[in-house]
């Protein structure tokens, strides 16, 4: 196994990690916060990158499209998880299999429609400076190739996961949000408006799942069934991670990255599924609150 074969590999890896991580980062709020169970979650990452492809066809230039419809992917998808928040989600607090059917359910709607409307899925053309590559031709790593496309995700997830972290740590939203976390009670018993903490935290993260959605647009075509591709590996980086840390979050993406590249590198994709499943089963064993475990009133009333 030489070294070119283990960079290129690797880079696979951290851009599969970039996507994971920004689909995992939602559900990790939500889940965190307010023990919700999103089964919808998926479909967000879906419907960010059928917002892209919207942008695109409506005759915005190329080099334009992707800057309008990353925001653009991000408002819609968050208005849609506000919505689905103010109608379904704040009914069902506290009945986590209750909110796990009916996002279900909400899950395939969203599903079947897309597919009705296009049911062999978009594509998303990536401006120009995206289709390049940067290549190595000579000395000890000639044969490296780390595609522009994938270098702009990954920057795109670590800039992503800094805003967030900026606005949790520094803004009095993110400060709402950790007290709510901590103890709703008493958070409510102080003033903090705590239906307005649920709606932003849900709207967030669909938001972020939006964006995800419009990101991946980049690399390959958006179907109607991708999001249930993406939902259980994003859950797998909430329960690795640590149920309501981003930190852990970011190391699980990472982990599951890495081994999921590598892993598929040399057999085939079921087979590293049910490798990477086994592996995860054998880690929760040793570590069954993940990697990161976040103290809080929230997890402990639920544990």
């Amino acid at each position: 196994m030489d070294s070119v074969f283990i960079i290129n590999q690797m880079f696979n890896g951290l851009s599969l990690a970039s996507i994971l991580l920004l689909a995992a980062l939602g559900l990790a709020l939500s889940f965190g916060l307010m023990r919700v169970i999103n089964m919808a979650h998926g479909e967000m990452l879906m419907l960010g990158g059928v917002v892209a492809y919207l942008v695109q066809s409506s005759g915005v230039s190329e080099g334009l499209s992707l800057w309008l419809a990353l925001p653009l992917a991000f408002l819609a998808t968050a208005l849609l998880g506000a919505l689905l928040e103010v109608t379904i989600i704040r009914w069902l607090y506290g009945r986590p299999l209750d909110t796990l059917l009916a996002t279900w359910g909400v899950s395939l709607v969203l599903q079947q429609l897309v597919v009705m409307w296009q049911p062999y899925g978009v594509s998303f053309v990536a401006p120009q400076w995206l289709k390049g590559a940067v290549s190595i031709s000579s000395g000890a790593l000639a044969g490296v190739t780390l595609p522009y496309v994938r270098i702009f995700v990954i920057v795109l997830s670590i800039l992503v996961i800094l805003a967030l972290l900026v606005l949790l740590r520094y803004t009095n939203i993110g400060l709402y949000v950790r007290a709510v976390n901590q103890d709703r009670e008493m958070a409510s018993a102080l003033g903090v408006n705590t239906r307005f903490v649920d709606i932003t935290v849900f709207a967030l993260g669909t938001g972020i799942a939006g964006l995800a959605g419009a990101a991946l647009a980049t690399i390959s075509p958006i179907t109607g069934v991708i999001g249930s591709s993406y939902i259980v590996n994003a859950f797998l980086v909430v329960i690795l991670g640590g149920v309501g840390s981003i930190g852990g979050a970011l190391l699980a993406a990472l982990a599951l990255g890495f081994f999921t590249s590598f892993f598929e590198s040399f057999y085939s994709v079921s087979y590293a599924k049910v490798i990477i499943l086994l592996l995860v089963v054998a880690f929760l064993q040793w570590r069954p609150k993940g990697f990161i475990v976040t103290q809080s009133r929230a997890l402990e009333d639920t544990a």
